[in-house]
């Protein structure tokens, strides 16, 4: 059997940092629990595949429903904040070595009269932005 993508203890840190449910006054189709989103996020994320592919077969809900919840709780700050505990949880088992870890750029600004840096052009993310509309069969 393939190694869950979602371990157990990497939930039990996550769960406590989401956001309530926001309340849905029209009713409407259920939102995917919030244990399975994380599974879908982390296997599009991996593996490259479009969020419109997502293979229901994994109980994740659809790419959208995934992509949403990655939008919702990186809106949220959700995604900082579990780097933070995951951080606290390795450095309190002694797993970090600090001395090969470097600041960033905004904690050390440059010298004076340095040479100012290229301005460098990004794509943009296509993971982070909404999926085109993909129409289904009735079959599917």
């Amino acid at each position: 059997m393939a190694r869950p993508l979602l371990p157990a203890d990497l939930w039990d840190a996550i769960a406590p940092l989401l956001p309530p449910p926001r309340p849905r006054p029209k009713g409407g189709r259920r939102p995917i629990e919030n244990q399975a989103a994380p599974t879908g996020i982390l296997f599009v994320l991996r593996s490259g595949l479009p969020w419109e592919i997502l293979p229901a077969k994994m109980g994740c809900g659809g790419g959208m429903s995934c992509w949403r919840r990655l939008r919702d709780w990186r809106e949220a700050g959700v995604w900082v904040r579990l780097h933070q505990v995951l951080l606290e949880r390795l450095h309190a088992a002694g797993e970090i070595d600090w001395s090969r870890a470097s600041p960033g750029q905004r904690a050390c600004p440059g010298e004076k009269g340095a040479l100012r840096r290229a301005r460098v052009s990004r794509a943009r993310s296509t993971t982070l932005s909404p999926m085109r509309a993909v129409h289904r069969s009735a079959s599917a």
